[in-house]
């Protein structure tokens, strides 16, 4: 464990009603029937294929605008600078998919299907809880790269809950040495199992409203990782250098509990 003086607090939480787009910042949020948060990728947008259509198939969803009303009950698509003036369009969330689906096919011109599931759509489907960084984490990051600040930082990486408190990667101790050891903590009254350290995707190299790319950003990420591992992380657990934010799988007992903004996080 880092030192004892620590005294990690939850500081942020960062939902993303729709997988891919825009964030909404709340200070209190309810723990999903899926283990993951309400609201929190309620919404995905599926192409004809059957895949879905995200930052990591196409940067051009990084154009897009989603502004949440605070409660999560709407949302705003628009799409600013655009040539080809797509009218910007408010919604009922999560309610009006098929609206959304007309929306979306118009902007990227091929068919598009809004699906919502109240049980959210994560990228990991066994450790499908909140992912968890630290401010400090967030930080390191933005001194690696110029002009990169900390809510640019948020943005790229998407992570859901974010501590303060501690120092750099301090969530890195938050999963165990092996692959089927859950690291249980608690934040509030809500209790969690870390599972491991969250593989990257192609979508944080990009700017998150231009999708512009920093050439040589995971290398530059990935080296700087490997050579600042402290002490307390499980490094076994590495089988590459491009990670950052600790997944969590949540018991479907802490359904309906309530996180909210300034409670302690305790191992």
């Amino acid at each position: 464990m880092a030192s004892s003086s620590v005294a990690p607090r939850l500081a942020n939480i960062r939902l993303h009603p729709i997988k891919s787009l825009d964030p909404v910042r709340v200070s209190e949020t309810r723990v999903g029937p899926g283990g993951g948060l309400e609201f929190d990728r309620a919404w995905a947008l599926y192409s004809a294929d059957g895949q879905w259509v995200n930052g990591k198939r196409t940067a051009a969803i990084h154009l897009i605008r989603a502004a949440f009303a605070p409660d999560v009950s709407s949302v705003t698509l628009s799409v600013p600078g655009d040539r080809r003036k797509i009218v910007a369009k408010t919604l009922d969330f999560p309610g009006d998919t098929e609206a959304a689906s007309k929306w979306f096919s118009n902007f990227f011109e091929q068919p598009i299907t809004v699906r919502h599931s109240p049980e959210g759509f994560p990228d990991d489907a066994v450790a499908n809880g909140p992912t968890i960084v630290s401010t400090a984490t967030l930080q390191a990051v933005c001194d690696l790269f110029d002009g990169i600040v900390l809510d640019e930082a948020r943005r790229r990486f998407r992570t859901t809950l974010e501590i303060d408190g501690v120092p750099a990667f301090w969530e890195d101790q938050l999963f165990g040495v092996e692959e089927r050891s859950a690291v249980r903590f608690r934040i509030g009254e809500v209790n969690f199992e870390g599972s491991n350290p969250c593989a990257r995707c192609p979508v944080p190299p990009r700017d998150p409203r231009t999708g512009e790319i920093i050439p040589g950003f995971q290398k530059i990420f990935s080296d700087y990782r490997r050579s600042h591992i402290p002490p307390w992380t499980p490094e076994a657990r590495f089988d590459h250098y491009y990670r950052l934010a600790t997944n969590t799988r949540v018991a479907s007992s802490q359904t309906g509990k309530v996180l909210r903004v300034g409670e302690a996080l305790i191992v």
